[in-house]
């Protein structure tokens, strides 16, 4: 249907207006049906925490987000055992056996050094598309606001594609608050002078979602999404939701 006057997203192969999910399991026969209905409409596809290190079949589910255009990548979580582990090169060699090209690199759980995770990605990224992640899981560790711009600006610098602001899939740390409130003033400073097209802002819930699009618009780029949310969120994204009904088109 193209009878009614709505925001413009981005279509195909998008660079910005990003949909990332999180799948946490999702078995194979359900993804199928998922991704035939609403394939278009998912970008990236994160396989959560640790999980792609025990999830069967891996390797086809990887495929099929493939077949539907979506790119895939393990969590930061799984890097971040690899590297306390000293088992980066065999890291690697996992994803390319999977074919994966996207890696994320995160200190979610670890405090690893920016330094080190500049010099990682400045390894790797010649022959992986790197995210990182700023933030920490830990909802009583604070960061300076200054902190997070410099950091999200030296990472995208270091030849990262993308950064991801940590929200957690429950949305209560980083750049929530421990009740799941928003941190405006730390979110709107993220905003200045920073690209938001470059920017993956972890959005869980419908509410943390619409925060998003009201402030930066319909193609934002949005991460930690549910599979079975994204139909709601690609509607809230064009103005079909009450909470969203007045953007302009």
């Amino acid at each position: 249907m193209n009878f009614l006057t709505l925001p413009e997203r981005t279509t195909g192969n998008r660079t910005y207006g990003l949909t990332s999910v999180i799948d946490f399991g999702t078995p194979i026969g359900e993804l199928k049906n998922i991704l035939s209905d609403y394939g278009d409409i998912i970008d990236i596809a994160k396989i959560g925490i640790g999980s792609a290190y025990v999830t069967p079949n891996l390797k086809e589910k990887v495929e099929l987000y493939k077949e539907y255009g979506v790119k895939t990548y393990c969590g930061g979580t799984l890097f971040e055992k690899c590297y306390y582990q000293k088992k980066l090169p065999e890291y690697l060699g996992f994803l390319r056996g999977l074919g994966m090209d996207w890696l994320e690199v995160s200190n979610g759980t670890l405090d690893i050094p920016l330094q080190e995770r500049v010099h990682l990605i400045s390894q790797i990224k010649n022959d992986f598309h790197v995210i990182a992640e700023v933030g920490s899981k830990d909802a009583n560790n604070e960061m300076p606001i200054t902190d997070w711009k410099a950091e999200i600006q030296m990472l995208l610098d270091a030849g990262c594609k993308y950064v991801i602001t940590e929200g957690r899939d429950s949305g209560t740390s980083g750049i929530y608050e421990k009740c799941g409130a928003v941190k405006a003033n730390l979110v709107q400073e993220l905003f200045r002078n920073l690209d938001t097209q470059k920017i993956i802002f972890e959005a869980p819930s419908a509410k943390h979602q619409m925060y998003f699009i009201k402030e930066i618009g319909p193609n934002v780029n949005l991460g930690n999404v549910k599979l079975n949310d994204v139909l709601v969120l690609e509607s809230q994204r064009r103005g079909l939701r009450s909470e969203t009904f007045f953007l302009e088109a």
